[in-house]
C-alpha cells in the first residue's frame, strides 16, 4: 500500500508541483535565480561583517548546506542513475533550476515572517508564514507535524543507516557500535543548541564540500576527453534519444525529479527554517543566498557524483545494487581501493551534518506546536538519538517509502502556501530591486512600508532615519 501511494504522489503529484510551480515562480520573477546570481557574493561579503549575536547570512547558508549536502548527493544520485539511467541527471538539473526560484521565495518569506523568541533568537519557517501570512494556524501545525515526522524522525534514521552501512562495507565496522558512536557524538552537539550546531556546520561543511569536489574533479580531469560525450549522453537519454537508454525515459524523469528534490530540498519547506534565523538587512538578501545553495548542491556536487559514476567504466545499464555501493565502486575503479574508503569518510561527514540540520528542523517544528517547553525538547532529543541508533541496525525500506510520502505532502502544503503568498514575495523582491536600481548597495527593509502584513516588530525594528529615507526614495518608482 505504501508503495502504491508513494508511486502516485512522488511519481505524478511531486513532478507537477515542483516543476510546474517552480517554473511559474521563475517566469513571474523574471528568472530571479539568474538575475541575482552574481549579487549573492556581495551578500556573503557583507554578512562576514556581522557582529551581532544572531547568525549571519553566511552561517545560515552553511547550516542549510549541512542538510542539503547529504546522503542524497552520493546515494541518491547513485539510485537515480541506476533506475533512470544517465538521463535522470538532466532532470535533476531541471528540478534544481526551477527549484532555485522556489527556494528563493520560501526563504524570503521565512525571513519576512520570522519571530523573535524570548531569548532574543529568531525563529521562522513555513509554519510561521502559513500562520502569519495566510492566517491559518491549523495548516501551519500540519506543516510542522510533517516536518517533524520527515526530518526529525524518518530522515535521521535513513541517514544513520546510510553511513553505518557504508562504514561496514569499507572497514568492516559493526553497525551496532558505529550507531552508538554516531548517536553519542550527535548528542554532544544537540545539547548545545542552534549556535553549537551552526558552529559545527561552519567547520565541517566547507571541508566536506571542497574535499569531495576536489576528488571528483580529479577523476573528471583524468578522463576529460570523455566528458563532452558523456554530457551529450545525459541530454539524449533525458529525452529517450539514446538507443541504449531509450526505454528508461519515464524512469529518468521520475527518478531525476524525486532524487533531485531529495538532494536539494527546494520547495520542501526545510531550508526556510534555517534561513529565518539569519540577521540580514532585507528578507530578499537571504533568499538570494539560499537559491545559490540549491545551485551548489545539484549543479556542482550531484553532477560531480554523476560524472564519477558514468566515467568510471564500472556502471553498466541494468546495474543491480544500492546507490552507495555504485558510487564507492565507481571511484575505486578509477583511483584504486582508497576511493572506496574516501566515499565512506565523505558520506560520514555528509550524514553527520545532515542529521544536525534535520534535528534542528524537528526542534523548530516542535517549538511551533507546543511553545518553549524544555522537557518536551529533551524528550525529542532522546527519541532522535534512539532513532539514529535504530536506523543504524535495521532495514529501512518501509521507512524510506514512508519518508517519500511525507516529503511529497510537505512539498504539496508548502508550494500551495507559496503560491498563495506569491504576491507578497513579489512585493518584497520589487522593493529590493528598486533600492538596488537607485544605487543603494545594501537595501534596507522598512516594515512600515508593509504595515498590512503581520510582521514582528522585534524582528524588523524601524531602520535608522537615513536608511529609511533612502529606502523610501528607492521605492517610489515602484509605488507609482
Amino acid at each position: 500500500m505504501l508503495e502504491v501511494i508513494n508511486d502516485f504522489l512522488s511519481g505524478k503529484v511531486l513532478i507537477v508541483l515542483i516543476v510546474g510551480l517552480g517554473g511559474y515562480f521563475t517566469v513571474r520573477s523574471r528568472f530571479v535565480q539568474l538575475r541575482h546570481f552574481l549579487h549573492m557574493f556581495s551578500v556573503f561579503r557583507d554578512s562576514l561583517r556581522n557582529s551581532s549575536d544572531q547568525l549571519s547570512s553566511f552561517q545560515a547558508l552553511m547550516l542549510s548546506l549541512a542538510g542539503r549536502v547529504g546522503a542524497g548527493n552520493i546515494a541518491g544520485v547513485g539510485i537515480a542513475v541506476t533506475l533512470g539511467g544517465p538521463g535522470a541527471v538532466f532532470w535533476m538539473w531541471v528540478t534544481a533550476l526551477v527549484g532555485m526560484a522556489s527556494s528563493f521565495f520560501e526563504c524570503t518569506l521565512a525571513q519576512a515572517y520570522k519571530r523573535c523568541d524570548p531569548d532574543g533568537q529568531y525563529r521562522g519557517g513555513p509554519s510561521f508564514y502559513i500562520q502569519h501570512g495566510l492566517g491559518k494556524r491549523w495548516l501551519g501545525m500540519v506543516m510542522a507535524v510533517l516536518l517533524l515526522l520527515t526530518f526529525g524522525f524518518a530522515f535521521n534514521g535513513l541517514q544513520s543507516h546510510a553511513v553505518t552501512s557504508s562504514l561496514n562495507d569499507a572497514f568492516g565496522l559493526s553497525t551496532t557500535w558505529t550507531g552508538v558512536g554516531l548517536a553519542a557524538l550527535l548528542g554532544l552537539v544537540f545539547f548545545g543548541g542552534i549556535k553549537r550546531i551552526a558552529a559545527v556546520a561552519d567547520l565541517l561543511v566547507p571541508v566536506k564540500t571542497l574535499a569531495y569536489i576536489a576528488v571528483s574533479l580529479y577523476v573528471i580531469v583524468l578522463q576529460f576527453d570523455q566528458v563532452p560525450e558523456m554530457l551529450a549522453t545525459i541530454v539524449r537519454s533525458a529525452f529517450g534519444l539514446d538507443p541504449v537508454f531509450g526505454g528508461l525515459l519515464g524512469s529518468a524523469i521520475v527518478m531525476g525529479v524525486k532524487r533531485g528534490v531529495f538532494a536539494n530540498e527546494a520547495g520542501l519547506g526545510s531550508a526556510p527554517n534555517v534561513a529565518a534565523v539569519a540577521q540580514v538587512e532585507h528578507p530578499v538578501a537571504q533568499g538570494v543566498v539560499q537559491a545559490f545553495s540549491v545551485f551548489l548542491d545539484t549543479f556542482v556536487i550531484c553532477t560531480c557524483t554523476a560524472l564519477v559514476i558514468l566515467l568510471s567504466g564500472f556502471y553498466t545499464p541494468g546495474f543491480e545494487g544500492d546507490g552507495i555501493a555504485l558510487t564507492q565502486n565507481s571511484l575505486a575503479n578509477v583511483v584504486g581501493e582508497w576511493g572506496r574508503v574516501f566515499i565512506s569518510v565523505a558520506l560520514s561527514l555528509f550524514v553527520f551534518t545532515s542529521i544536525l540540520y534535520n534535528y534542528y528542523l524537528g526542534e523548530n517544528s516542535l517549538r511551533f506546536l507546543i511553545g518553549d517547553n524544555r522537557k518536551a525538547v529533551l524528550v525529542y532529543r532522546a527519541i532522535v538519538l534512539l532513532l539514529i541508533f535504530w536506523g543504524a541496525i535495521e532495514n529501512l525500506e518501509t521507512v524510506f517509502a514512508f519518508a517519500d510520502i511525507t516529503m511529497t505532502l510537505l512539498a504539496f502544503v508548502n508550494l500551495i502556501a507559496l503560491a498563495m503568498l506569491f504576491k507578497v514575495g513579489l512585493r518584497l523582491l520589487r522593493d529590493y530591486d528598486a533600492q538596488r536600481s537607485a544605487g543603494i548597495k545594501v537595501p534596507v527593509f522598512d516594515a512600515r512600508q508593509f504595515a498590512d502584513l503581520d510582521l514582528d516588530p522585534k524582528a524588523w525594528p524601524v531602520p535608522n532615519p537615513s536608511a529609511a529615507s533612502e529606502k523610501a526614495q528607492a521605492a517610489q518608482p515602484v509605488q507609482r
